[in-house]
């Protein structure tokens, strides 16, 4: 089927593994996967389903493709250390501080070490972005960072930037982890209603009365939920709950490509119900 597939006889040799190494190269400095998410975005049949005023934005986390044991002391300035080979050695972590500081995954230094919450397992991780038109639910646009505490709200406005720039008002959606007094007032500074759920476990919100008294906040905080079915799906039917890839420029290009496959799965079903 293999060969069907690609036009190679069934007594041709098929290509060295290396030829795909070379090509899966040439794609990532092309940039090509963001610009098939451009292009399936561009179709006028879909084009015409995308909501251009109303978005809501998360991240999740995506698993890296290292083990814990990889996490080791980060050598010396004037060392490169000596990564060496084969198996791991058994390791004993009890009672050991480790950072990210300090620390660094030596199959994969892109990786950062992160917990998605108190009591919860830290895991060595990256975290995917998307941002979804509200309409039907569609991605419009995806990153991939590395772990910390400001990536999401700093994703969040390099993807809602390129579309704000326009007369009216539009609205963002976001979870509490968004409530960030610098959050919000950069997104009014970008004409963006920040309809951002608010957090008030022992702080301040950064979200008032003048914009949780409009019927639209509601309606954006419902909808925002949405976006939990897209990464549900690029997590178990694209197989990125962890990812089989090394360094963040891979794993950003097939989390770009696991985008634009669900909204090319996804468009179908919309198309067929739209009157």
């Amino acid at each position: 089927m293999f060969r069907w597939f690609v036009g190679i006889g069934i007594d041709d040799p098929v290509w060295d593994h290396s030829s795909f190494t070379k090509n899966r190269d040439r794609l990532l400095a092309g940039e090509i996967a963001a610009k098939f998410l451009s292009a399936v975005l561009s179709q006028p049949r879909i084009k015409w389903l995308l909501s251009s005023e109303h978005f809501s934005v998360d991240g999740t986390l995506i698993q890296a493709w290292a083990s814990m044991k990889s996490f080791k002391p980060k050598p010396p300035p004037d060392n490169d250390g000596d990564r060496g080979g084969g198996r791991n050695a058994p390791s004993d972590f009890r009672g050991q501080k480790r950072t990210n500081d300090t620390h660094q995954s030596t199959t994969d230094p892109d990786a950062r070490l992160y917990r998605k919450g108190p009591g919860m397992e830290a895991r060595l991780c990256f975290i995917g972005h998307g941002l979804m038109e509200n309409r039907s639910g569609l991605l419009v646009d995806a990153r991939l960072t590395r772990v910390s505490g400001h990536a999401e709200r700093l994703a969040a406005l390099d993807m809602i930037e390129p579309v704000a720039d326009r007369p009216v008002a539009l609205t963002l959606g976001a979870d509490k982890g968004y409530d960030a007094a610098d959050f919000v007032e950069e997104l009014r500074t970008l004409n963006v209603r920040p309809h951002v759920a608010q957090n008030t476990s022992g702080r301040r919100s950064a979200i008032d009365r003048r914009t949780t008294r409009h019927p639209g906040y509601a309606k954006s905080q419902r909808i925002r939920k949405r976006i939990e079915e897209a990464f549900g799906w690029i997590k178990t039917v694209a197989g990125l709950r962890q990812t089989k890839f090394r360094g963040r420029a891979k794993v950003a290009w097939v989390f770009t490509f696991a985008v634009a496959a669900y909204n090319l799965v996804r468009a179908p079903a919309l198309l067929a119900a739209a009157p």
